[in-house]
């Protein structure tokens, strides 16, 4: 390839999207590359973004609220549809040709690793604990969920647990294997060069935008992950709400916590795709919508057109826009929709705060953050916050790298740690969205309606009225507009 020689390749890291797990065979090989299973959905990769196992994630969160609170306490108090338990106990119910035919139940950040060192003896790989401890419920003091526990809910889901599933998790800085001599040859890469245990894409992504105390990393694409660490030696509250707090998933030494939603790029696209298809929409409608001022479009939306992934974890939430009229513009609408994802990573950042979890800068990476400065500084406005942005535009391949250099190790010509390797690797550009303080001030006011909105739809302690809301958008409609007094 351009750029580099092969021999200057000292080390593999892998990141993948989780919880996407995958039944495979004795010999690792997918079920789906089987006659029996050509062609079955079932026996393919479940997706990560899959919500059809609601029913069995309230199952889980409700036998563990009675049985086992210490495994909900440490993934933000509910088992999600997204996660591990869910969707192989849904594919039990709906396929369960699929899990009696599977020698395992695998991630597809262990499976990819597995591949390219060559093992083909799933009882022998190595489980990585940002997976594991992220979606799977896994804690170095309890190990996975224990099979009476899963057995009590149901007993075939016990029966996987004892069979099929693993001990112990390892963080990303050891080494998974070497490069077989297969894939050395298909690569160009020096057989046995060594590959890191592997990680969900955006924890790794973290690592690549130089995370560290006090630093929020967003990953913003199709959804959106939001990841911060802090120091195992420290306390650290159960933070509710949150896809975990898991010890090394992201830096070794550091509790890894990971929050998010479950939709940003997409509802942009959805809008796009079904209201207006042009070649440039997005760059037409984002210059559209940046000549309106906060709260001129009388619109306010809820970001939950996928569910709400964090702080309400609940995949039945739906999406609202509130304050449309006859005169409602396209513009208007997308500018909502961004403002809608805003305001839900305005209430993740209170959820950490309020648990002592201090968020003192945002660095942010990924597609949108690369592409689009009307989100860049919508963010800023509504959360009152500077909002940077990573060096590089490919984070998650930049941690994985990082790790690849700390397998190798200094004498190899990587890194004894990763602080070391994120120093000489990661950085951020110059370029900083600064928050307009007339716009914030605006955004506060708005804010308050959509937590009005949010615990209203979301949650069933509410007890206010909504009476205020309409008109209260209007009242902030005609004053950007300067109408009236």
């Amino acid at each position: 390839m351009r750029g580099f020689e092969a021999e200057d390749i000292v080390g593999i890291g892998i990141d993948a999207t989780a919880s996407t797990p995958l039944p495979v065979d004795a010999e690792g090989v997918p079920l789906s590359e089987q006659k029996d299973f050509a062609g079955d959905l079932n026996a393919m990769a479940w997706l990560w973004k899959d919500h059809t196992a609601y029913a069995e994630a309230q199952e889980i969160t409700d036998a563990a609220a009675r049985h086992r609170p210490e495994y909900l306490a440490k993934c933000g108090g509910i088992y999600s549809s997204e996660w591990f338990w869910s969707k192989a106990l849904h594919c039990l119910r709906v396929a369960p040709q699929v899990i009696e035919a599977a020698a395992s139940w695998v991630e597809q950040s262990d499976f990819l690793p597995a591949v390219l060192t060559g093992n083909r003896q799933p009882a022998t790989w190595k489980r990585n604990v940002c997976a594991a401890g992220h979606k799977a419920m896994y804690h170095a003091s309890w190990s996975l969920p224990d099979a009476g526990f899963l057995a009590s809910i149901d007993p075939r889901l016990g029966e996987l647990r004892r069979h099929k599933t693993y001990e112990k998790a390892y963080p990303s800085s050891q080494k998974a294997g070497g490069l077989s001599a297969h894939w050395a040859k298909s690569l160009g890469l020096a057989e046995g060069t060594p590959v890191a245990v592997g990680a969900i894409d955006a924890h790794l992504g973290a690592v690549g935008a130089g995370i560290k105390c006090g630093s929020l990393v967003k990953i913003l694409g199709t959804s959106s992950c939001d990841m911060m660490i802090h120091p195992n030696t420290q306390p650290l509250a159960d933070i509710p709400g949150l896809c975990g707090i898991v010890d090394g998933s992201i830096v070794p030494g550091f509790f890894g916590m990971e929050a998010g939603q479950s939709a940003v790029g997409d509802i942009f696209n959805w809008f796009v795709n079904h209201f207006d298809k042009g070649q440039r929409a997005h760059e037409t409608l984002s210059a559209e919508a940046a000549d309106l001022r906060p709260g001129q479009s009388g619109l306010l939306a809820l970001d939950w057109n996928n569910g709400n992934r964090c702080v309400l974890v609940d995949p039945r939430l739906t999406g609202l826009l509130v304050g449309q009229t006859l005169h409602t513009s396209r513009a208007e609408v997308y500018r909502a929709l961004i403002e809608g994802s805003a305001f839900g990573a305005r209430v993740i950042i209170e959820r950490f705060e309020e648990h002592g979890v201090p968020v003192e800068e945002v660095v942010n990476c990924g597609g949108i953050a690369e592409k689009s400065p009307l989100v860049m500084q919508i963010y800023a406005d509504v959360t009152g916050r500077p909002m940077r942005l990573s060096r590089s535009a490919q984070t998650c391949a930049l941690g994985a790298a990082i790790f690849g250099a700390v397998v190798a190790g200094a004498e190899a010509g990587g890194y004894e740690t990763v602080t070391e390797a994120q120093a000489h690797m990661t950085g951020v550009k110059s370029k900083v969205y600064q928050p307009d303080p007339a716009a914030h001030a605006t955004y506060d006011t708005l804010f308050a309606l959509y937590r009005q909105l949010h615990d209203a739809f979301g949650t069933e302690h509410y007890q206010g009225s909504l009476a205020n809301v309409m008109k209260d958008l209007l009242a902030l409609r005609d004053q950007a507009r300067g109408i009236g007094g």
